[in-house]
């Protein structure tokens, strides 16, 4: 969906643990994505935005990935525009774009 590779990091328990590029240059976070005993995936955790050039572009690319738009982009004022979408594994995530 957001057109980018995600490094398989195994951890010495033998679980999966996938981070995102990062650069040392660049501003933002790094992050990944893992599993862990006791945690479930699906809604009412912490809602996490992906900043985007344009966030109509990734909401293009979730269903036919196998997610589900929630909310379509839309304005939020000066601030930009938001989608929010479901990933396959029922987890919602928010897209953000200033244009």
């Amino acid at each position: 969906m957001f057109a980018l590779t995600l490094t398989n990091m195994p951890t010495p328990e033998g679980g999966e643990y996938w981070t995102f590029p990062m650069s040392d240059t660049l501003m933002g976070a790094g992050g990944a994505l893992t599993t862990m005993e006791g945690m479930q995936p699906g809604p009412g955790g912490t809602l996490i935005y992906f900043a985007c050039d344009d966030c109509a572009v990734e909401q293009a690319r979730v269903e036919p990935a196998g997610g589900k738009v929630l909310q379509p982009k839309m304005a939020i004022g000066e601030y930009g525009f938001i989608a929010i979408c479901m990933d396959t594994e029922g987890n919602p995530i928010g897209l953000y774009s200033q244009g």
